[in-house]
């Protein structure tokens, strides 16, 4: 198994299979591993295979929920650079202190957001991860099991339609993910990542001449 998913102490100690079912989300890659195979493996697979985008949403999915929302935060800021929205604000100010007043500053973040703002991923994130609709009254009803980590990973899939290399900045997504399932806090250097189309062998060349 590569050693880049390796020690990820946050992520729950189930199989991969598990914690995507808990959380209502499916694969669109084929496994070669078997559904006891753990999150690690998974993911390793899935690098192999290049499936980029399964392999971000299965650490949406294995993250706990309030490191999932950490992890939108930071890839929300790919977007608002020093100029966080509201929403962001409130998304980080919960993560850093998760308490009822924080995420009644996120509701109300929420409400007042513009349609068009990316950044109400984060704070919908924040406002289910403790479980619920939301505080006060909305306590006594349980989120979408889904919720935290659909809003995770949509969060971290829309900074690549602002970004000059989409694949670089993937595994950079990737990376951070790692990073945070590792107890890290997310904030690493950019990867050494190749993303320069592989030269076509002479005999491969010829080939593809030949089917023309």
């Amino acid at each position: 198994m590569s050693d880049r998913f390796a020690d990820l102490k946050k992520v729950p100690k189930e199989p991969a299979a598990r914690i995507l079912a808990t959380k209502t989300t499916k694969l669109d890659t084929w496994l070669d591993a078997p559904a006891s195979a753990s999150v690690e493996v998974v993911l390793a697979e899935l690098a192999e295979k290049k499936a980029w985008v399964d392999l971000l949403r299965l650490l949406s999915a294995a993250l706990p929920d309030r490191e999932a929302v950490w992890w939108a935060c930071i890839a929300a800021r790919d977007i608002t650079g020093e100029t966080p929205t509201a929403c962001l604000k409130a998304a980080e100010a919960w993560v850093f202190k998760p308490t009822d007043e924080n995420r009644e500053k996120v509701q109300l973040a929420l409400e007042v957001a513009d349609m068009d703002d990316d950044t109400v991923l984060v704070a919908t994130a924040a406002l289910y991860a403790p479980g619920t609709m939301g505080p006060g009254d909305m306590a006594e009803h349980p989120a979408p099991p889904a919720a935290v980590s659909a809003c995770a990973f949509a969060m971290n899939m829309t900074t690549l339609g602002v970004v000059e290399d989409p694949l670089l900045h993937l595994q950079w997504l990737i990376d951070r993910g790692v990073d945070i399932a590792r107890g890290g806090n997310g904030k690493i250097a950019v990867p050494d990542f190749d993303t320069a189309p592989k030269p076509v062998a002479d005999d491969e060349d010829d080939k593809q001449q030949e089917d023309v």
